[in-house]
């Protein structure tokens, strides 16, 4: 009985598929038109009371299984119309010739007249307009994914989501892209379902009245008046749910610009416009005393309308007027609560407060006036929460901890404008505007949209500064719209994170040490400072973070760095072995799912690069020629292109002998790039080369050919 259960839904697909050849019993027939109905009704309140179209994804399979059902309940209806011979009764059954009475009212002609208008009216403006809302709805989600990936990724990178929430919201996209498509297939079903009705009306008239006429049920007149009555009705209890249905497809597939379900969206939208609601009632009064004008209907509704307006209006300024007071009192507390600070005169005769003007903070970030409200907690500012959130991300990814970042305003700067400093130098500086939002252009967007044309600045992808009300649009036109908090706190991680092995210092490497030391002490005591030097440890764990590996498996690598020591005490090699250990971290820093495309070298440009390396006192180097050195970054310029389209970090693939010469070469010239050895990749990942670097003389020899 369970397992019956369980299978209910598949059961009852095939019970519909067998209505059409089995003839069903008056009394079934009508329960089930009535189930019909009810159903349709459930399934339209369902979309109407939902907020995220994805909260009823089985509606394209249920659409598929209601039509069905209609469908065959259509071909038993017919059967009993038709299958009428005269005597007692009336074609079809009672449920039928109840909603035929109901709509002819004794006038067959404005019944029919009625149910054609019902049957154009669905087939015209609900079935098409859902058809043509699903289709755009399924493009422009479609079109949207890339950029709703690079927002996932862009808040990912910056802390404000882990992976587990980064993984969720990349399968909403998946499935909301899926429903979409399945949606717009499945309002074929729809369109062709109310063509199907029309069909079925007409051969249920025609064929009853011929049928009719056969049997000798009456004359003509009466031949057509009965089963008249009996194909409107049958039409009527068809088109009903059918136009239900139709209605619940074009409100499923609008729900993407809802904010919760459509009862609460209209009544809170309505109430925030109080002032229309006013004037419209105003309007409708004063058009009640022109003579001539139903003055009854309009001055009701136009008096109702003009009190409902002035009570909303007054709730609002009452609301604005204690949320004011509110602020007010927060804003004394707080100046209250601020001492004032001594003077700069009196504050500098004190020698000790001199000394401290020589300190370097580590990182540091100076912004204008008007972004003083993103940063001050006082007045709502959450960059402070933000840079906490990225702290804790960051160290549980990287394994090492950002010192504190000092922020101040300045006023030698514009107020739109703000700097980052690492270690008093800057390094990176932005500007936003505090009331718009960004906007990232995508690859092919569906529309223009107006704003200010901009690049972000910690990806340099080109962007937009549009309003607030055109975001809504321009995420409909395919671009990412991101708030200016967002952006300056992607800036500022996006500029730790290439500068972090600038910040770790000699007390910051002690400090890891001594963390590593409470669960594996005898490592600790035997490797430092017998072994390895605080100095090495560090240069190798900057060498690391430099290029992006994590250093968070510090044992492995202070186990790696000891046993490399002792062959040899170039840094440099002692770093390869290190990641060469740490293959599963690099490996999964840069895999994804289970591929890694990657450009490699040829076998003949490796050798020359060998023959480059050159030994000295200070250690080995790289000395490549400049005509070998510009032919590899021309090519490796045309293979970046192919990582751009596959939305990929750019990624080289080498040996381990000269992986760390050829990946401080190429930073020079490409910083995104990242160069990998074999020995770095696991045996399970599945490495796919896009491009190939060649040699010189390959290509002379490859022109040559193409050219005889």
């Amino acid at each position: 009985m369970r397992r019956i259960f369980q299978n209910s839904i598949a059961l009852m697909v095939v019970v519909i598929v067998l209505f059409l050849v089995i003839p069903l019993p008056e009394a079934l027939l009508d329960i089930l038109i009535i189930t019909n109905i009810s159903l349709s009704i459930v399934i339209l309140l369902i979309t109407m009371t939902i907020a995220d179209a994805l909260e009823f994804s089985i509606f394209p399979s249920l659409l598929l299984i209601t039509t069905l059902f209609r469908l065959g309940l259509n071909v038993s209806t017919t059967r009993a119309i038709l299958g009428f011979n005269g005597g007692s009764g009336a074609p079809g059954t009672p449920v039928i010739q109840t909603f035929g009475n109901l709509i002819t009212q004794g006038n067959i002609v404005l019944g029919i007249i009625i149910f054609i208008i019902i049957v154009l009216m669905q087939f015209i403006v609900i079935t098409k307009g859902a058809e043509r809302v699903a289709e755009v709805a399924a493009r422009f989600t479609l079109d949207a994914m890339p950029g709703k990936q690079m927002a996932i990724d862009a808040d990912l990178s910056s802390g404000l989501i882990d992976e587990q929430q980064a993984r969720r919201r990349r399968d909403k996209i998946q499935r909301e892209a899926d429903f979409y498509g399945a949606m717009d297939g499945a309002t074929k079903i729809v369109k062709g379902d109310a063509t199907m009705s029309l069909i079925i009306t007409a051969v249920n008239l025609i064929g009853g009245i011929i049928i009719g006429s056969i049997n000798g049920v009456g004359d003509l007149a009466t031949v057509a008046q009965t089963y008249s009555i009996a194909t409107i009705g049958d039409g009527l209890v068809s088109q009903l749910p059918s136009l239900m249905i139709s209605t619940a497809t074009g409100m499923i597939v609008t729900r993407s610009v809802s904010d919760g379900s459509l009862n609460a969206d209209v009544v809170g939208q309505f109430a925030n416009q109080p002032k229309a609601i006013l004037t419209s009632g105003v309007v409708l009064a004063l058009m009640g005393l022109i003579p001539g004008t139903p003055t009854v209907p309009l001055l009701l509704v136009g008096v109702g309308l003009s009190v409902a307006g002035y009570l909303m209006i007054n709730r609002m300024e009452q609301k604005e007027a204690a949320e004011l007071m509110q602020q007010s009192e927060e804003e004394a507390q707080a100046e209250l609560a601020a001492a004032a600070p001594p003077s700069e005169s009196d504050y500098y005769k004190d020698v000790n407060n001199v000394y401290a003007l020589l300190n370097v903070e580590p990182i540091e970030m100076e912004f204008g006036y008007s972004l003083i409200p993103l940063v001050d907690e006082s007045t709502g500012g959450k960059l402070i929460s933000r840079i906490v959130i990225f702290r804790r991300q960051y160290a549980q990814d990287m394994g090492f901890v950002i010192p504190s970042i000092r922020l101040h305003d300045s006023s030698a700067l514009g107020t739109n404008q703000y700097i980052v400093r690492i270690k008093g130098e800057e390094v990176a500086r932005g500007e936003i505007l505090v009331d718009y939002y960004l906007a990232l252009e995508p690859t092919n967007p569906m529309g223009e949209i107006d704003g200010i044309e901009t690049v972000e600045p910690a990806y340099g992808i080109p962007s937009r500064w549009i309003l607030p009300e055109n975001k809504e649009m321009a995420e409909i036109y395919g671009y990412t719209v991101i708030d200016p908090l967002s952006v300056m706190q992607t800036h500022l991680s996006e500029v730790i994170k290439r500068h972090s092995y600038e910040l770790l210092t000699r007390a910051e490497t002690m400090q890891l040490v001594e963390n590593l030391k409470k669960s594996a002490p005898e490592l600790v005591e035997e490797v430092f400072p017998n072994i390895l030097s605080y100095a090495s440890f560090e240069k190798i764990l900057r060498n690391l973070l430099k290029e992006g590996v994590p250093i968070r498996d510090l044992a492995t690598i202070v186990g790696v760095a000891a046993d490399a020591s002792a062959a040899t005490r170039d840094l440099d090699m002692v770093t390869e072995n290190v990641r060469s250990a740490l293959s599963r971290t690099i490996t999964r820093r840069f895999c994804e799912h289970g591929q890694l495309r990657v450009v490699t070298l040829d076998a003949e440009v490796e050798k020359r690069i060998i023959a480059s390396l050159t030994k000295n006192e200070q250690g080995i180097y790289l000395a490549m020629g400049p005509d070998l050195m510009q032919h590899i970054v021309s090519q490796l310029g045309d293979q970046m292109k192919k990582f751009s389209d596959l939305s990929q970090t750019p990624i080289v693939l080498t040996s381990q002998i000269i992986r760390v010469y050829l990946s401080r070469m190429l930073a020079q010239f490409y910083p995104s790039l990242y160069v990998l050895s074999f020995n770095e990749i696991t045996n399970d990942v599945q490495i796919q080369a896009i491009g190939n670097i060649t040699s010189p003389r390959a290509d002379s020899a490859a022109r040559k050919v193409v050219a005889s």
